[in-house]
């Protein structure tokens, strides 16, 4: 469960705060239903830039904004992209909400603002005194330092030294501080460490993304629901949600597959993993190049009990498809062979690394389970080719100049030859298995108990049913942090 404990003295310096730099928070129901947002509040949305460091970003923290980088307000329906059989090599349909049309063009905004919100309409996280810190494989310390920003506090961004050089320039461009741990996205026990060392300091409070209960509350309630309304707005007669697969990083994005469950109960879960790194798979480690996810480690909020298939993916599948969704030569194939309009063509250079492995996984979920035109898999995409541009670059000088000839292979071995090998439908006893290996990291490296992690796997109705109704709960503190403020008021 989230503490909600109030502390009234430092929840006074945050409502200073935020009435001095005129900062309204949004209510998860917003971000929900951002038709819902105060009309002042729209209405001054129209002259602010997407990644403008603006507080009133802070209500484009959801999948309905409208795509364009400036003056942009709310849809309906998600942003989305769906993938024809011509690319994908299934007859199944498969649809994926971007996380482009985002402030910072990524969907970690919103698992950290699920995560800080709490302690910050609670006043346990005080922006008067306290540094945010966003322990991260790339994406999330960025949401969490854009955020920091926003509501006027100093954000501490932790990552991997060998994440994209975008990540960095970015991070300092907007004031964060920076630390770069050791290796790549899957040395997370180096991030702990680090993470470890800091909380030693009073001045730094941590905003772990792999424990938080406010990152699968965020994407229960957000991001679930608004995969459900783009399976509603694409469906046919007959039409069934099948299937979603979901990369994990920190797992947050996973707890979309319960609230999807619950709507579709015929729906297959899947997680997906770098299989230079098959934790999951087989226990295994190693490094990998499927950027924004961390291996080595089962994180704390993996509602794993609900999964039913662990799907690997080549990280070398992941890089020859970046380079032929963001090269002329393979737009040119993509267009002339494949016959795909120019359309979609742009909207493949929505996805990132991890978008393009979670396309993937719904691909390879789609043969093992044989699904036929009347199924719909979905997925998210985290980030853009926007943060990936210098591996662009490096594979360029890796492999040489790009070929249509390569971009014919690439699909063909990269995409269309994917088997149904390195994955597994997992059984109660290997749920179990993977969920026992929290331990090890959890308690016994990171000060959980073994009667909490008993909880997450035997009450389930105490633990993330219960997490997952306290959006209600965490919206009525936020209307009242807002009508302490009087800022509405003032707009």
């Amino acid at each position: 469960m989230i503490d909600f404990t109030l502390n009234q003295e430092q929840l006074a310096h945050n409502i200073a705060k935020a009435r001095e730099n005129g900062i309204l928070i949004p209510t998860i129901a917003q971000m929900q239903h951002p038709q819902t947002i105060p009309g002042k509040v729209q209405d001054r949305l129209k002259g602010v830039g997407l990644w403008d460091v603006n507080p009133l970003n802070l209500f484009r923290i959801t999948w309905k904004n409208q795509p364009v980088e400036a003056g942009g307000l709310f849809q309906e329906v998600p942003n989305y992209i769906e993938f024809p059989s011509a690319l994908t090599g299934v007859p199944c349909r498969i649809v994926a909400m971007v996380g482009k049309w985002f402030p910072t063009g990524c969907h970690k905004v919103g698992a950290s603002f699920g995560c800080l919100a709490p302690r910050l309409v609670t006043g346990q996280f005080d922006v008067s005194r306290h540094k945010a810190v966003w322990p991260s494989t790339g994406n999330y310390c960025r949401g969490g330092a854009f955020n920091s920003r926003l509501l006027g506090a100093q954000g501490v961004a932790i990552l991997p030294a060998e994440m994209s050089q975008e990540r960095f320039d970015w991070l300092h461009e907007i004031g964060a501080e920076v630390i770069a741990t050791p290796g790549c996205e899957s040395n997370v026990k180096e991030i702990f460490d680090k993470t470890n060392e800091l909380k030693a300091d009073p001045q730094y409070m941590i905003f772990n993304q792999f424990e938080e209960m406010g990152n699968p509350l965020w994407h229960y309630n957000v991001t679930g629901n608004a995969l459900a309304d783009v399976f509603e707005a694409v469906k046919r007669p007959g039409d069934r949600f099948s299937g979603a697969c979901f990369t994990s990083g920190s797992a947050g994005t996973l707890s979309t597959g319960d609230r999807l469950k619950e709507l579709y109960p015929r729906l297959k879960l899947g997680v997906g993993e770098a299989l230079q790194c098959p934790t999951i798979l087989n226990n295994g480690f190693g490094g990998h190049r499927i950027e924004g996810i961390g291996d080595k480690h089962i994180p704390w909020i993996h509602n794993v009990k609900n999964t039913d298939m662990v799907i690997d993916i080549d990280d070398e599948d992941s890089q020859r498809l970046l380079r032929l969704f963001n090269t002329p030569e393979g737009q040119a194939y993509l267009k002339d062979d494949l016959g795909l309009d120019d359309g979609l063509i742009r909207q493949l250079t929505w996805l990132g690394i991890s978008g393009i492995a979670n396309l993937l996984c719904c691909i390879k979920m789609a043969k093992y389970y044989e699904f036929t035109e009347q199924d719909i898999v979905g997925t998210v995409l985290t980030d853009s080719a926007v943060m990936y541009g210098s591996r662009i670059a490096e594979l360029n000088e890796m492999h040489g100049p790009y070929s249509v000839r390569e971009a014919v292979l690439d699909h063909n071995l990269h995409m269309l030859a994917l088997k149904t090998d390195s994955m597994m439908e997992l059984t109660y006893a290997d749920r179990k298995r993977v969920h026992n290996l929290k331990y090890y990291t959890w308690v016994e490296q990171q000060g959980k108990t073994a009667e909490e992690l008993n909880a997450l796997w035997y009450d389930t109705e105490g633990t993330w049913d219960a997490v997952h109704a306290q959006a209600r709960e965490l919206d009525e503190l936020i209307d009242a942090f807002n009508e302490a403020t009087g800022v509405l008021k003032r707009l």
